[in-house]
């Protein structure tokens, strides 16, 4: 498969089966995040490999919606940075959270990015909430979560008639 194809068929999956990710496949995806590129060089970010599954539930409550997806994943990597340290940390995160679920599609799971950067419960930041229970440091705010797991059922390739060529200006 050509990287074309793999970017066509990576979908946000929101659904997945009980079965585990494989230590393998999980050092594999780790890897690719290790690999991204960043600001100069820096590789300051923080990955949080989490599967016990009353860990992952308690991700899914770090904010008002949108991550109860997170339940069913039997695999979520929290992705971090150090805003005081990096002001490109979030391009970095970014980088390396996309990275992970292109390695993700290749190896035949599927992922769905989970906003926690601005999101929270009511005035309690998400990063702030994630952080009490995975150990992170005062320093490392949370971008995202990403869930990872066997698809529960395969999406169909994106379309490529419907890409936003006209967002494309050519000089």
């Amino acid at each position: 498969m050509d990287f074309k194809d793999l970017c066509l068929r990576r979908r946000s999956h929101r659904h997945f089966t009980d079965e585990p990710v494989s230590k393998a496949d999980i050092d594999l995806i780790i890897k690719a995040a290790l690999l991204s590129p960043t600001s100069k060089s820096r590789r300051d970010w923080k990955f949080v490999v989490v599967t016990d599954k009353e860990k992952i539930f308690s991700l899914s409550e770090a904010k008002d919606h949108a991550a109860e997806l997170l339940a069913e994943a039997p695999l979520a990597i929290v992705v971090a940075g150090r805003p005081e340290e990096n002001d490109c940390w979030i391009e970095d995160c970014a980088v390396a959270a996309v990275t992970m679920q292109y390695q993700a599609e290749d190896l035949g799971l599927g992922s769905c990015w989970v906003q926690m950067r601005d999101r929270g419960i009511g005035d309690i930041a998400a990063s702030s909430i994630i952080s009490a229970f995975m150990g992170l440091k005062s320093d490392e705010e949370v971008l995202c979560v990403l869930a990872i797991g066997h698809k529960a059922k395969e999406l169909p390739p994106l379309d490529e008639s419907q890409l936003k060529y006209d967002s494309v200006k050519y000089i």
